[in-house]
């Protein structure tokens, strides 16, 4: 048995397994964690804040070719979004990637990752709620398409996040190490 493998054994499963640990925390933190806050309060105000304005038509362009149609759910999707990108941001600045990059630069990259999947879960999110309509899945059909449009993203969002927006700067003896 080589030192290594000595070595190997008296380490944690998070020692170990450091990559997948960091998707394991990024998984529950923001996909259940903020993405849950968020899938609550989009519903809250769907169904009671702005109930009134799901029937408000949206004459905006640039918005009707994505799909958001209506002003309720374009005001419930725009505030759980960005209350859900913020706890997340955080979550994962702090917790999941332990970043010390350049705060400013990750806030920047965070917002143009945010608008961009805005406008991509806007597109995603009416895209299915045709289907939702079309076989009149009612409520329930509100909570999967909401869900849907908040898990496709995340096929971008986690590398994302990983590589670019929360990156861990080395320090002065890891360079010298190489």
């Amino acid at each position: 048995m080589s030192f290594e493998n000595i070595r190997a054994k008296g380490k944690s499963f998070t020692e170990k397994h450091g990559e997948l640990w960091k998707f394991i925390k990024w998984s529950l933190l923001t996909g259940v964690g903020a993405s849950g806050i968020e899938l609550i309060v989009h519903m809250l105000l769907l169904k009671f804040v702005f109930a009134s304005l799901n029937e408000v038509p949206i004459t905006n362009a640039v918005l009707n070719f994505i799909g958001v149609k209506y002003a309720g759910y374009m005001y419930s999707f725009l505030i759980s979004s960005t209350l859900g990108y913020t706890i997340a941001f955080i979550l994962n600045r702090k917790i999941t990637f332990k970043a010390n990059s350049n705060p400013a630069v990750s806030v920047a990259f965070a917002v143009i990752l945010s608008v961009f999947n805005i406008f991509a879960s806007a597109w995603i999110g009416s895209v299915l709620s045709n289907l939702s309509v079309m076989y009149d899945w009612k409520s329930i059909g509100d909570v999967i398409i909401k869900v849907l449009t908040m898990l496709i993203p995340s096929i971008w969002i986690y590398p994302a996040n990983r590589f670019i927006i929360h990156r861990v700067k080395k320090k002065p003896a890891e360079i010298e190490a190489e």
